[in-house]
C-alpha cells in the first residue's frame, strides 16, 4: 500500500449557525421560523403526491473492510481498526474484514465477490488510491462500477484540502456501485480512512444502499 495521504488530520466539522434575515421594502422580515418550512427530505410531484427520499434507508448495514497492501495483515491494520471502530459506534457490523494484496486482478475479484453475498450492504476500501505504479484500486473498481459516484471523492478532497493542502490532488478516492453494493475506495492512512468513514460513509452509505437496491418499477 502506497498512499501519500499520511499526514491527513482527522477532525470534526461543524458549520456555524447561520441567520439569514431577508427584509423587504414594507418591513416585514422573513425567516424559516415564520411559515416557511423546507425539507429537503420531500418532493412534490405533478400530482401533488410528497415522495420520501429517505423512505428506502438501510438502518443497520453489513460493511465489507478490505484493506489493499502487499505488507499489512489483519492483526496490523490501523486503517481498517479505525473504520471497524466507527462502523461499530454508528450502530453497523462488519461482515468482512480481510486484506487484499496490491494487484489489479486481486482487488477486482474481492471487490465482484462481496456483491455476490448476502450479508454484504456496503464495501469500503482503504489503500491503493496514490499514483505510484502498484497503486491500483480505482483501476479495478472503476471497471466493474455500474454507477460512479464522483461527489465523494470531490467532497473528500474538499475536507482533505483543510488538512493536507494541495497534496489533495494526488489523493484519488472514489466511489461506485457494483452489483448494487455501494463501494467507497479511499487512502489507506488511518487519518484519511475516519475522515471519509466518520464525516461521508456513515452519512450518505444506508441512503445510497436503499436507492441501489429499490425496485425501478
Amino acid at each position: 500500500m502506497s498512499d501519500h495521504d499520511d499526514t491527513h488530520g482527522h477532525r470534526e466539522h461543524r458549520d456555524g449557525d447561520h441567520s439569514h434575515g431577508h427584509e423587504s421594502g414594507d418591513g416585514h422580515t422573513h425567516d424559516d421560523g415564520h411559515g416557511h418550512n423546507h425539507d429537503d427530505d420531500h418532493t412534490h410531484d405533478d400530482d401533488g403526491h410528497i415522495h420520501d427520499h429517505h423512505a428506502h434507508d438501510v438502518s443497520e448495514l453489513g460493511f465489507a473492510v478490505l484493506t489493499v497492501s502487499s505488507t499489512r495483515t489483519v492483526e496490523d491494520d490501523p486503517s481498517g481498526d479505525a473504520v471497524e471502530e466507527i462502523l461499530h459506534d454508528a450502530g453497523h457490523s462488519v461482515s468482512v474484514r480481510r486484506v487484499v494484496a496490491d494487484d489489479f486482478d486481486e482487488i477486482q475479484s474481492a471487490l465482484a465477490r462481496m456483491g455476490d453475498r448476502g450479508d454484504v450492504d456496503a464495501t469500503i476500501t482503504t489503500g491503493g488510491t496514490g499514483v505510484t505504479p502498484d497503486d491500483q484500486t480505482v483501476e479495478a473498481a472503476g471497471q466493474l462500477f455500474e454507477k460512479t459516484l464522483p461527489g465523494f471523492g470531490e467532497l473528500f478532497r474538499r475536507l482533505s484540502y483543510d488538512e493536507i493542502g494541495t497534496r489533495v490532488v494526488g489523493t484519488r478516492a472514489t466511489a461506485g456501485i457494483v452489483d448494487e453494493t455501494p463501494t467507497f475506495c479511499l487512502p489507506g492512512s488511518e487519518n484519511a480512512a475516519r475522515l471519509g468513514v466518520s464525516e461521508l460513509v456513515v452519512a450518505e452509505a444506508p441512503h445510497l444502499t436503499g436507492l441501489a437496491r429499490r425496485d425501478s418499477s
